[in-house]
């Protein structure tokens, strides 16, 4: 059979000229719409919306669970073949010879600031700590929560939940975004990666529900992400002594959640307006070194021994254990409160949860790596974009959460900071291992940290909304559509925030991951077919590579 010359032009309609000049009104206004009409349906009927949302979410934990599961494996096994996959791990992302845009500092600095970077203030601590109590062992009964028998189980998950399966999302997302548009010259929007698939048809209705979903998965992942921030920020301003911002239950109140939306994106927005050449990689750059400053804190500062044993231990256990806890699938009994329900419930909780928000976060995330790895190679990418982002997880998780840990088993915290809200655990324990105004120092460089984390991340989802929106043209962008999704972006943060909580941005973002998991799944059958097709072509003697103009 005769194989087909490689599709090499993808034509998107765009507007001409008026308020959307250079965008696609299709995918544009209909996705304002959508995320405008969940603005306005939270917080005019709040109690209607957080009923929707949580049947929709116990339909989805119920029947779409083991999805989650295995597609995330699937992700992981495609980003392996294809690392050791010699016809695909040599391929240019670019012309033959191109080279790199960034740095390999600027490189993974940007990659892991937008990727998971703001995760770690919060997570680093809370998540081990967590586990450390509770887990599907400590479920079973197979190990005690809480106890020194309890600290290897609680970094497995822990790793699994920050490690490979994460960046797989990504990676997938943003090789098949990168091989496309920048060996095929096809447009960098999400579309174009599934042309191997559905061929032209993507230029019309097909296409534009594709990009529609992205841009909606997109800021619904963001949002999820923001909620946690925001919930940190104002914990930090308020250990730096700006009053006001915390409720009785020692979380944000809607003056604290509207002071902190109006300060970051604010701030993310006059990012977004100077690109990723400047701002972005000017803050990716700041926070790095701000993160490399924190984390030198602990590793010398905090429990050191300990924090290098959970490492090294850690990371042997979760190879180990990977493949189980990857395929493994928990089903209730349907009996409450038995193992086998609280186990479901646990996995439906942070397992299903955090693959449905790495899957979310994927179309920005993935436009994102694919727009600054130009140049790179296939096994280079995938290498880069899941080991060296994992193991700084693994090294925050080890000496800040395993500090946390071991002050409260052997340093007489006393539950100082198990006790504190996830957001606050991190500001907590550096005033609890610091003098008074040390600690105040120290809780001023972590507010000023996570500001640089959330302002890269949303600002960061602002040009990459507004790149597949403009049928994905890189350049500069209208400022009114920047400034709108700014807008847009902090709105549906402080609405779901105020109207339910960080619960209701979880709920409404498992159920925006849902069809975009769908998207992923082809881009992965796409790519893979691509690249096969792309040996015989080369084989036949036909072009695989846009020729540079």
């Amino acid at each position: 059979m005769a194989i087909k010359p490689a599709i090499m032009d993808l034509p998107i309609k765009t507007a001409a000229q008026g308020f959307y000049a250079g965008f696609s009104k299709n995918v544009t206004v209909t996705s304002k719409l959508l995320i405008g009409g969940l603005v306005l349906w939270a917080v005019a009927f709040p109690d209607q919306a957080g009923g929707v949302l949580n049947s929709f979410n116990s339909f989805i934990l119920a029947n779409f669970a083991t999805w989650y599961i295995w597609v995330v494996a699937l992700f992981v096994l495609i980003c392996v073949l294809l690392a050791l996959w010699p016809t695909a791990g040599r391929l240019n992302l670019g012309q033959p010879g191109e080279k790199p845009e960034f740095s390999n500092f600027s490189w993974f600095s940007m990659m892991f600031g937008a990727g998971i970077g703001v995760g770690m203030l919060t997570w680093a601590v809370a998540e081990p700590v967590y586990h450390f109590n509770n887990n599907p062992e400590v479920i079973q009964g197979l190990t005690n929560g809480g106890t020194a028998d309890n600290i290897r189980m609680a970094y497995k998950w822990s790793f699994l939940h920050w490690g490979l399966g994460a960046w797989a999302c990504y990676a997938i997302a943003g090789l098949s975004l990168a091989f496309f548009s920048y060996r095929r010259g096809l447009p960098l929007t999400i579309r174009s990666s599934l042309t191997p698939l559905f061929g032209k048809s993507l230029s019309g209705g097909l296409g534009h529900v594709i990009d529609i979903v992205a841009v909606v998965a997109t800021i619904l992942g963001v949002a999820q992400t923001l909620g946690f921030g925001v919930e940190q920020f104002v914990a930090g301003l308020a250990r730096i002594g700006i009053g006001g911002l915390i409720g009785e239950d020692g979380t944000a109140n809607s003056l604290g959640i509207i002071v902190a939306i109006v300060i970051i994106m604010g701030a993310s927005t006059l990012s977004a307006l100077s690109g990723v050449g400047k701002g972005i990689k000017w803050l990716s750059n700041i926070n790095m070194a701000l993160s490399i400053f924190l984390l030198a804190f602990f590793l010398l500062f905090g429990s050191t021994f300990f924090g290098l044993q959970a490492l090294i231990v850690g990371v042997w256990d979760y190879l180990i254990a990977m493949p189980d806890m990857m395929f493994r699938v928990w089903r209730t009994d349907g009996v409450e409160g038995s193992v086998a329900s609280n186990l479901a419930g646990w996995q439906g909780a942070w397992s299903v949860f955090y693959w449905a928000w790495w899957v979310a976060f994927a179309p920005f995330v993935g436009l994102f790596l694919a727009r600054i790895s130009r140049g790179r190679s296939i096994r280079e990418f995938v290498l880069g974009a899941m080991i060296v982002p994992s193991l700084m997880c693994f090294v925050w998780f080890t000496w800040a959460g395993g500090t946390a840990i071991d002050l409260e088993l052997n340093g007489g915290a006393n539950g100082v900071i198990t006790g504190a809200p996830d957001g606050d655990k991190i500001f907590a324990m550096v005033q609890y291992m610091l003098s008074p105004f040390l600690g105040w120092a120290m809780a001023v460089l972590i507010v000023v940290l996570l500001m640089t984390y959330l302002v890269t991340s949303a600002d960061s989802a602002v040009l990459i909304v507004n790149t597949i929106n403009a049928a994905g043209d890189e350049g500069p962008k209208a400022r009114p559509h920047i400034v709108f999704w700014g807008v847009a972006l902090g709105a549906v943060v402080a609405a779901l925030l105020l109207v339910g909580g960080l619960k209701a941005i979880q709920t409404a973002m498992v159920i925006g991951a849902l069809p975009f998991s769908l998207v992923m799944v082809l881009m992965c059958v796409s790519l893979v077919k691509a690249i096969y097709n792309d040996g015989r072509r080369e084989r036949a003697g036909l072009e695989t590579v846009q020729p540079a103009e």
